[in-house]
């Protein structure tokens, strides 16, 4: 091929841009986001100010963007795993607050001592042999968000098992 018949290369990065709508539901189809959480994401993508939030009421119009289903997803995700506190700190992270944090929040908390109790049992499976276990365990059912006197009652209880 001589020269004059050769194609331009393709420049890197110009390629198929998808929207604001497009980068907002391929990250909604992910999981769900809170409007917060895709304002934060796609912020670096609006290329004329205002064109996000017209893209987001677009799509809460339509019921994609619902934070009562983000909320009810971050519980069911992690409540297995971690306490009510840092489970309202993921969901605070994430921009969620209102009723529903709250109703989920007085829900968890009433499930609390066995979750810890499952979460423990799966970690220790043991009763503490010392003191020092004793703390290590009560250490590390408190850095996952569970209320102190749920992880003392966990830990001394773990006798009556």
């Amino acid at each position: 091929m001589s020269d004059d018949q050769r194609q331009p290369e393709p420049r890197k990065g110009l390629g198929f841009q998808p929207s604001l709508k497009g980068r907002a539901l391929r990250l909604l189809s992910q999981r769900e986001h809170s409007r917060a959480e895709l304002e934060r994401k796609l912020a670096s993508h609006e290329e004329v100010p205002g064109e996000l939030a017209k893209a987001l009421d677009e799509l809460q119009a339509r019921d994609f963007i619902n934070d009562g289903r983000a909320v009810e997803s971050v519980v069911h995700r992690r409540a297995g795993k971690l306490g009510a506190a840092r489970v309202k700190q993921e969901l605070a992270a994430k921009g969620l607050s209102g009723e529903a944090v709250a109703q989920a929040m007085v829900a968890l908390r009433e499930t609390e001592l066995s979750r810890a109790q499952d979460v423990w049992r799966k970690k220790f499976g043991r009763p503490p042999e010392d003191a020092a276990e004793r703390a290590k365990q009560m250490r590390f059912l408190i850095t996952r968000g569970f209320a102190a006197e749920v992880v003392r009652r966990v830990v001394q209880g773990c006798d009556d098992e």
